[in-house]
């Protein structure tokens, strides 16, 4: 199954400790990674439905960032992805490959993304756009 997303985070390691990096399309439209799922059993006998996103080696633009990325399906290969017919892993082995990092950027965002307890559009704003004062109100 193609998992959805319009971006996703890793993190860079510095000599001032890790810092959380967003990774988008250049073009700023949505995405699907390569995902897999299932339903399986748990020790209860309870049904847990799960999925997984495939990862490859990381691209030019990843591998200063971490060693293996997300595969990112072309839009030519979501279908494929998706069709239960096919059976032939040379076919499905060109899909697992780095996405074209001139398709991609990367910068670095605020570190509220470290805990999941935090969600909303400031996330994705890059840290060298974040006013320093915001939330600081000014007297005029």
């Amino acid at each position: 199954m193609p998992v959805l997303a319009d971006g996703f985070y890793e993190w860079r390691r510095t000599s001032a400790g890790r810092r959380p990096m967003r990774i988008t399309m250049v073009s700023g439209e949505p995405f699907a990674f390569a995902g897999l799922w299932d339903v399986w059993r748990d020790p209860q006998d309870e049904a847990v439905t799960s999925c997984t996103i495939i990862t490859t080696v990381a691209n030019d633009l990843l591998r200063p960032i971490h060693e293996r990325m997300p595969v990112i399906l072309k839009r030519e290969q979501e279908d494929l992805w998706l069709d239960h017919d096919i059976r032939e892993p040379g076919v499905l082995r060109e899909v697992l490959i780095p996405y074209n990092p001139g398709d991609m950027k990367a910068y670095e965002v605020s570190t509220l993304v470290n805990s999941p307890a935090n969600d909303g559009p400031e996330l994705s704003v890059p840290v060298n756009l974040q006013a320093p004062n915001v939330g600081v109100c000014v007297p005029e």
